[in-house]
């Protein structure tokens, strides 16, 4: 079981959006990445094309390694470590700084 899913509400704890807040979009697990929605966005230069004329800039999300976001806690809404426990024979996420269940 991971400690991180899909749609958790994480923090950023390092680097140039630390403090910022938003829902993981994707995981890359054999890179060790997410992508944090409305976080880590940079400008990309593009060419024109077929669909794109003029060509330009567009804002996109970049990702950001495992180890620099943290799973806000549903109760105290501050960063937490996550713990995998056992409960009625299912494994369940539990945050450490308060106790309650992720979903």
């Amino acid at each position: 079981m991971q400690k991180l899913k899909v749609n958790d509400e994480v923090i950023v704890v390092a680097g140039k959006d630390k403090g910022k807040t938003g829902k993981v979009d994707k995981i890359n697990f054999k890179k060790n990445e997410v992508i944090v929605a409305g976080v880590n966005i940079v400008k990309k230069a593009l060419k024109p094309s077929q669909e794109n004329p003029q060509g330009g800039f567009a804002e996109v999300e970049r990702p950001l390694h495992v180890s620099n976001v943290a799973v806000v806690s549903p109760k105290t809404k501050k960063s937490t470590r996550v713990r995998i426990e056992e409960k009625d024979g299912k494994k369940v996420r539990v945050a450490v700084a308060c106790g309650s269940v992720l979903s």
